[in-house]
Order: structure tokens, then sequence, then C-alpha cells
């Protein structure tokens, strides 16, 4: 029986999820048009020439792009017109993308328009999944899309591939893409009328950058589950402030199902009686004691950010878009607005804010496990076994503190600053890609953030040997004593930090925390 990853994704017009384009962005799930898709296109495409045949302006078909719309291209300059538009449109500057964000991108745009409403050929969307699935990945500098009029710089150079023009990565080599599509065993096409306008109008940079941030998100904001667990009984904290009473008082869903999570990540722990009589301290810090709160609002924006991400994976986001008639409606071909980047923008800035709460609160349970001011816990400053011969786990913090006043300079919202385009036509612009690249690279920094609270939180959880945390908890642990042994002596401690990293990005460590 065929793994999930081995059996192709099929494009049959239908919505993708979050985990169908992680598979093929990243494990190089194979992809492959099916026949309602392929009906669909064929459908689609004979609107677009039976417009052509009537001779009235039809914008992106016979007529110039952008603030040139007025200009009408003559019936022998369609393809010419299509052409030059990909080449002058790959404008792009800065580092490469990623090639799993190219890998997405090309799957994204190749399931919009198998979904029918942008007048291509089957042969177009059969010629990105060729490149998909024979490796050829378009080198697409990350710099120059506003989010809006679709993410055109970056998707340009994509389609230049499709005609055998720009550069390419293929067998692990920087290839001129005529020589790579030839290597494969692949020629490039010629783009008719409408073609290369609705290979580079959609948001499928800004959608890729979200899909992908949010897969990886998910897997962190459990992992920070499993972390603070770990850090409420390394803190000797109470689990009072976990009683679902308190929590259903306040009506908020994120809260009550984070305080649920981590009653049953701490679940049989042994030290949490063992310290709850003669107790002097009535209340814990806000990082551990409202920790049900700050994650709860968190989970709450990632839920919302979901819903954006999940509309814009069924979603169409070209134009003009193209409807075949049907129920005695005529065809039709409408200009609008979809190609607007500004839904996936402001979920993006949001979820960037999101994401330095969850990294700040950690940071704060950091600080307080090495700070060990608090004299009911044996912890000693800064985890050292020996403290002044060795400084133990001083520095991290310091790591820590670094990464969150990273994430704090990119929680600017890129979507609130308008610069207009295309002479004014394009007067309000998203800058999506940009939310998009700062949230990722928030991700980034937050996963080694909590990375560090493991850590220490592993560590700490020794002092309190024989007794044993809740069964979640100790899973967790035992998966990081695999990867980092505990402190005897000072060591170089990056090593350590990066196999945690690793852990909760393959969603080792995130497992281990039970949903409510």
């Amino acid at each position: 029986m065929l793994s999930p990853m081995s059996q192709p994704l099929v494009l049959d017009g239908q919505g993708l999820s979050i985990g169908d384009v992680t598979s093929v962005a990243r494990a190089n799930r194979p992809v492959r048009l099916g026949p309602t898709g392929r009906a669909a296109l064929e459908r689609s495409r004979s609107v677009v020439e039976r417009g052509l045949g009537t001779g009235e302006a039809i914008y992106g078909v016979n007529t110039g792009f952008g603030s040139l719309a007025r200009k009408r291209i003559a019936p022998d300059q369609v393809r010419e017109v299509q052409r030059n538009l990909i080449r002058s449109h790959s404008a792009g500057i800065g580092e490469p993308l990623c090639e799993s964000v190219v890998r997405s991108m090309l799957l994204l745009l190749a399931a919009s328009l198998s979904r029918g409403c942008s007048g291509v050929r089957p042969v177009v969307v059969e010629q990105l999944i060729n490149l998909l699935n024979h490796r050829v990945l378009p080198v697409v500098p990350s710099r120059g899309s506003v989010g809006a009029s679709g993410d055109l710089a970056p998707l340009s150079h994509c389609a230049l591939t499709l005609i055998g023009e720009g550069h390419v990565m293929h067998d692990g080599a920087y290839k001129p893409a005529g020589k790579a599509l030839l290597d494969a065993g692949l020629k490039p096409i010629t783009l008719e009328a409408k073609e290369g306008l609705a290979l580079i109008n959609g948001t499928h940079l800004m959608a890729s950058l979200a899909t992908l941030a949010l897969f990886d998100l998910n897997r962190l904001f459990d992992a920070a589950i499993v972390a603070v667990s770990m850090t409420i009984d390394a803190c000797l904290a109470t689990d009072a402030f976990l009683d679902d009473r308190l929590h259903a008082a306040r009506s908020q869903v994120g809260q009550r199902d984070i305080a649920g999570r981590l009653r049953a990540c701490l679940d049989g722990s042994e030290i949490i009686p063992s310290h709850k009589v003669d107790d002097p301290r009535v209340q814990d810090p806000y990082s551990l004691r409202c920790s049900p709160q700050i994650l709860g609002a968190v989970a709450d924006t990632i839920e919302h950010v979901r819903t954006v991400v999940e509309r814009e994976l069924r979603g169409v986001s070209d134009n003009p878009l193209v409807f075949a008639g049907e129920n005695g409606q005529r065809d039709a071909i409408i200009s609008g607005g979809n190609f607007h980047g500004i839904p996936l923008a402001i979920a993006m800035d949001a979820a960037t804010i999101a994401v330095a709460h969850l990294a700040g609160v950690s940071e704060r349970r950091i600080y307080y496990l090495l700070a060990a001011s608090d004299s009911e816990n044996p912890l000693n400053p800064y985890l050292s076994p020996q403290p002044g011969l060795h400084s133990g786990l001083m520095i991290l913090q310091y790591t820590a503190a670094a990464c969150c006043n990273e994430i704090q300079t990119l929680c600017t919202p890129a979507s609130v600053a308008n610069i207009p385009t295309s002479a004014g036509q394009e007067d309000y612009n998203s800058f999506g890609p940009n939310s998009g690249f700062k949230l990722r690279r928030a991700v980034d920094l937050a996963t080694n953030v909590v990375a560090i609270e493991l850590l220490c939180s592993a560590e700490a959880l020794e002092y309190h040997r024989p007794l044993r945390s809740g069964a979640a908890v100790e899973r967790a642990h035992g998966a990081l004593r695999k990867v980092v042994e505990r402190l005897t002596v000072d060591r170089p401690m990056t090593a350590d930090v990066e196999a945690i990293t690793r852990l909760i990005r393959t969603g080792q460590i995130g497992a281990m925390a039970p949903i409510a």
C-alpha cells in the first residue's frame, strides 16, 4: 500500500489543505491533473477563445496591463504581449526564495488555475506540474511584490521557466531554464491570450509563505504547551490557576482550552502535591499563572489565521475571471480585484504579534528558571552544576532575549503602509509578502526561544528527582534527553539548542502535548 506522501495529489479544482501543500513543498509529493480539473480548464478556455472572436476589448486578453489597459492589442500580437508581460515583470531582486516556497508557489498556482476560472489551456497547468515532478525549480528573487495585482515579479520569474527562459535549480545545479527543460525531457510552451496574465496575477507567494509558516507555527505552539507544563513543575509552581471553573468564568475559548491541555500534560505529577503543604507562595508570576490567558489568545489568533489561509487555498485570485455560462447564464469575463493580498497580509501581521507573545512569555519563564530567586525552590542559580566555577545556562537567557527583541522589531505591520504603483491605477497595495517574510522569521526565532525553555526546564526538572512530573511531560523529557545530556560541566550550548529545535520542527515534542 502506498504511503500518503507517495500517492499523487490530484488537482481537480478542489481546495488544498495545509498538509497537502506542505507534503508537496517539503516532501516532493507528486502531483497530477485530474479529469475534473482538465474539463474545467477546457470550458473556461473556450470562453476566452469565443471572447477573442467578438473583437471586444477584454482586459489582459487583447489589451495592455495596469495603467496601459486602454491600449488595444492586435490579434497577431496576442502571443507576443503575453511573452513580453512575463519578461518585463521578471524584475525581482534579493536572495532567492527557498525551495519549499517555490514548490509551494508552483502548486498553488496550478491548483488555482485548475479551478477553471482563469481561461488557460490544460497544457499550462501540466507544465507547472511537470516542473514540480521533475524538480525543475525556478530561481525566484524574493523581493519585488507589493501584494496586489498578484505577486507579479516572483510569479513572473516562475513563468519564465515555462517558456524556457530565466534560470532554475535542477539536479543540484544552477542552469538556464531551456537546458534544464531539455535535460528533464520537457519542452517550453508558447503562451496564448490571457495565459501570461493568469500565471502572475495570483496571491501565490503570500499564500505559500502563510501556509508554510502556519504549519511550522502549529508545531511550535504544541511544543510551547509542553514547555509551559515542564516549567510549571520545574519551578514548583501550583496548578491551582488551571482550575476549569476559573477559565469557564472568563468565557474565552482559547484560554479554557489551553488550561485543559496544561492540566492533561501535568496529570499524574508527583511534584505538584509534594509542595502543596506549607508552601508560603500564594501566587506564581504572570508568565506561569497567566499562561492560559496568554497562550489562549495566541491560539485564538492562530485559529483565525488558519481560517483565512484555508479559504485562500480553495480560492481563485486571478483577474479577470472567466465564467462559462451555466444555468441559463451567458459566458462572462469579469474584471475585479481578487488578486489583492490584504486578507493574508492582515492575518500574517496579526500572527507575527501572536508569535511575539508566545516567545516573550517563554523568555520570562527562562529568566525565572535561571534566576533562582525563590528560596523555596532548590534550583541552583543559572542551573549551574557548581555556581561560580560553572556559569551553567546563564547565557541562554541572553540568547532568548536577543531573539525576542528581534521578533518585537518584526511586529510593525507591513499591511498598514501603502505605496501606490502603476501610475496610480494600483493605488492601494497590501505588501503581504513582507508580512509573510516577517512571520516566517518570527516563527524561526520563537522556535529557538521555546527550545531554550525546554532545555532549561528539562535541566531544572532533574533537581526534583526521584519525583516524576505528569506522563506527557516525562515523555517529552525523555525525548529531550535523547539529544541533550544533563549539564554536569560547562559546555557550548549551541548544538543543544539546535537539536531541540529539530525536535520541535519535526513535531516530536508537540506530539507529547495532549489535546484537551
